[in-house]
This record gives structure tokens, sequence and C-alpha cells, in this order.
């Protein structure tokens, strides 16, 4: 498939919200023994019950290496398409491609770089080169032309769109040192808006405590609809959290979208703080250049990193009093779709959740 040398915005695409309709999602298959405990077995059991989930609605492809294939093949359900591709890690949503449509029905995609949250600066892994080819394999999959970005460093988990031209980030990881710091605050906002065709940047100021990604927003903060958005919240004024999802929700109070719209924010209450067990830090392979996963490590913990799909929300569940709570209120938020929660523990303490081990491809309209 071509690369191609204008923008998105020049050529009438846009990034559809990950609520409108999807063609499928993507996900890598785990292994990395330094990041997935116990050889990454765990782990595995739960990634193949978030596709397998997720297969029931809409078509789900799981990419994995061919060392892997033939487990994951026989883990996963057959109606999950299962393709081999190499790959550093497992966070489709970070190295993967970000889709865009037109009103003629064409998909194609976005292929930013990728250096694994920092790069040299403060990356969680060194190398990264595969899974920076990782997005062009998938427009490659999709028969999609692709737009590749060589001088900028973004992830798809530090991005959310409405779709009606207003983008959500944070401050604390897209002006972070190990990202773009050649580009100025407007700068980037200009890159964004002409690859993603939005008018309005939302820039919220931190995510959530202890965020090894640099706090991304899909942990923080996600749009329901356009005009409607779910913040990850705490009462605990003792909890670190507290003045982060106190300063969004002030903040976003204040601002409307590219629509003009006053947003209705729903408080989406975090669990109790999540640590990492010493079983668990034992687990993990110690490698030079690997974050280390120690022992009383708090987790970023968040049910706002949940995946909106095709009648479903999968939504990360951690044995928390909150669980219920949290369900409920999405299964309100959310009321024609079936709510799914995945006990998600084994994702967290890899680094992430749901959302960031699943990448949407837009359906296109004709």
């Amino acid at each position: 498939m071509r690369k191609l040398t204008s923008t998105p915005k020049q050529d009438g695409f846009r990034m559809p919200g990950e609520f409108e309709p999807h063609r499928g999602t993507y996900i890598i298959w785990p292994e990395r023994p330094d990041n997935w405990r116990n050889g990454a077995k765990p782990a595995q059991k739960v990634f193949t019950q978030v596709a397998n989930t997720i297969g029931k609605y809409e078509p789900v492809t799981v990419i994995v290496s061919d060392g892997q294939y033939q487990n994951a093949r026989h883990m996963l359900n057959d109606y999950v398409r299962v393709v081999e591709m190499s790959s550093d890690d497992s966070w489709v949503r970070d190295c993967g491609a970000t889709f865009v449509v037109n009103d003629q029905g064409e998909l194609r995609g976005i292929d930013w770089s990728f250096n694994a949250w920092g790069g040299l600066v403060d990356g969680l892994y060194f190398p990264w080169d595969k899974d920076d080819r990782i997005a062009s394999k998938m427009c490659e999959l999709e028969g999609a032309n692709r737009y590749r970005l060589d001088d900028f460093v973004l992830e798809g988990g530090s991005i959310h769109v409405d779709g009606e031209g207003t983008l959500m980030v944070t401050e604390e990881c897209l002006l972070s040192a190990g990202r773009n710091p050649q580009l100025t605050k407007e700068e980037i906002e200009k890159v964004l808006c002409e690859y993603l065709n939005v008018e309005k940047v939302l820039w919220i100021k931190e995510g959530i405590y202890n965020d090894e990604t640099n706090g991304h927003v899909d942990n923080m903060c996600n749009f329901v609809r356009p005009g409607v958005v779910a913040l990850a919240w705490t009462d605990d004024e003792n909890d670190p959290q507290y003045k982060r999802s106190h300063e969004a929700y002030e903040y976003l109070s204040n601002e409307v979208d590219a629509k003009g719209r006053k947003l209705e924010i729903h408080k989406i209450l975090t669990p109790t703080p999540v640590l990492i067990t010493k079983a668990e830090s034992e687990g993990v392979d110690a490698v030079d250049g690997t974050l280390p996963r120690q022992v009383g490590d708090r987790l970023a913990a968040s049910y706002v990193n949940y995946y909106t799909g095709n009648g479903f929300v999968a939504v990360p569940v951690f044995g928390d009093p909150h669980d219920e709570l949290a369900i409920k209120q999405l299964q309100e938020l959310y009321p024609d779709r079936v709510i799914e929660p995945i006990y998600a523990r084994e994702i967290l303490l890899g680094g992430g959740n749901i959302h960031c081990i699943t990448q949407q491809v837009p359906e296109t309209r004709k």
C-alpha cells in the first residue's frame, strides 16, 4: 500500500470516535517475560478472554510471533483471526495504526513514530523497531494507504476523539521530554489537528497517578459520545490521584468542545489502589533497560481504560468493591451496549489495560 505525502485533513479524512461502528479490532499476543509474569501465561489467558469476548461482536485479529503461533491458535476461538507478525511487546493501541475515514467509504492509516513511551529519555524498553513497523503492516492487512510521520512520536492511547472535531490529550504525556521535545505545544497541536482532522484540542494537565506511559488520556478520560465524558475520580483527599482528577474536572467543566457544547462529565471512581505483590514481582524476569516490577509499587488502575465496540463495552474489573458501581455507571452511560466485565489484573501488571491492548478499525460509510 502507498505511503502518502499529504495529510488526512487535506484529503478529507477524519478519525471517528471509538463508539462509532467498527470493521474490526486488533490485539497483539503477550509473551515478553521481562514484562509479563510467569512467561506471560497468566496474561495470555486474559488476552484470550478479551479477544474471544470482542469476537462475539465484531471481527478480531490477533497478531502473534511464530514461536507463539500454535499456542495462540489453540487458545483462541475459531472466529478469531490469528496473523503471524513480529513485535516487541503487546500494546497495539500505542504502536498500531490510527485509522481515519472519509465520506466516500475509504479507509487510511496514520503511522506515527513509536519509541516505547519516551525513547532513550524514559522509554520502557529497547529496542522498539519491530513495534514501530506494526502500523504499516496493519495498513497492508486492511488494504489501506498510510500517512507516515517519521519525525513525530505519538501513541494511540494518548488521544481520544469525539468524531466531531474534538480531541482530548494530556500535557503530562504529549509535552514529555521523550516524545517531541523539538516542538512547542502549539506546534504539536497543529500536527494533531492536521492528521486527526480536529478543530479543538482539550489539554488535560495530568493522567492517572503513577502511569508509566506519562499519563495517557485513555486511562483518565474518555468520550462516551460527543459532548459526554467519563472521568476517573476519587473522593480520597489523601490519594495522589485526588488532585489530578479534580484539576481535570475543573478544566473540562470550564471548556467547550469543537461544536461549542459544554461537556457533561461523569465521574467514575477508581478502584482501591492496586499494589504489586511479592509473587507478581518475582514472576517477572529482570532485564537491563526494562522497567522493573517491584513489590508494593502502585499500578495505574482505572475503569476508564475500557474499550467501546459494536454493541458492547469491555470493562476492566479488579475484584474491588467499586467494580459493581463502575459496571452500573457504564451501563447507564451505554444503555444500548452489553457491558462485558473482564478481570484484568494481569493486563494491569504489564502496564496498561483493556483499551491499551486493543485498536479499532472503523467501519467505512458509502
